[in-house]
């Protein structure tokens, strides 16, 4: 098929999320037959990201700037953290556009059965944050899993010690545009669980 260089690439393309070996030797394929234009710009660009990449240390947010840009956007509300597991829910939820204040992301979820304990995740600026009395609520959008929900619980014991903090969780159940008939039972339980006055 190709040389050890042509293996390496689909190895590690394979290794990306998403990709498995087909998807792989399809990507490396694609970059090779216009190495100039396609291959060459691509390994630049992830060069230059690898060195330019930081974690922030205010919310651990990846960003080119430490603190990033959204803990330094003077427009956002300080008073409002929302704590992600992920950057990747970071990002969907900065898409959306639909959270103006800034965040915390943890690295994780809770998980005796992987090892990850409290110790494990990223909490301790968002305690410096509660500490300076500057938040006044804490939303908790993480995952509709059962270690999203044991981090979820473990935080709301870590928070409720903090006097007039708001502690607000995101609603869960039926997305826009989903039929019933297709829902899991879970979701459908959440939905029910959630359900508000019309």
């Amino acid at each position: 098929m190709g040389g050890q260089e042509i293996e390496q690439l689909i190895r590690l393309l394979g290794r990306l999320p998403g990709f498995g070996p087909r998807s792989a030797r399809r990507v490396a394929l694609y970059l090779l037959r216009e190495p100039h234009t396609r291959l060459a710009p691509l390994a630049r660009a992830m060069e230059r990201a690898g060195e330019a990449i930081r974690t922030c240390s205010s919310c651990g947010n990846l960003d080119t700037s430490d603190p990033c840009h959204i803990c330094t956007d003077p427009l956002r509300d300080r008073g409002l953290v929302c704590v992600v597991e992920t950057v990747g829910d970071l990002w969907a939820l900065e898409r959306a556009g639909v959270h103006r204040g800034v965040y915390q992301v943890l690295g994780g979820a809770l998980s005796p059965l992987a090892g990850v304990g409290p110790e494990d995740l990223n909490v301790s600026a968002l305690m410096t944050r509660l500490h300076e009395g500057t938040v006044r609520e804490v939303i908790l959008a993480l995952g509709a899993t059962v270690e999203g929900a044991t981090t979820m619980h473990w935080l709301m014991d870590q928070l409720e010690a903090y006097e007039g903090l708001t502690i607000s969780r995101v609603a869960q159940g039926v997305p826009m545009g989903g039929a019933l008939d297709v829902l899991d039972d879970g979701t459908l339980a959440a939905a029910l669980g959630a359900r508000r006055p019309a």
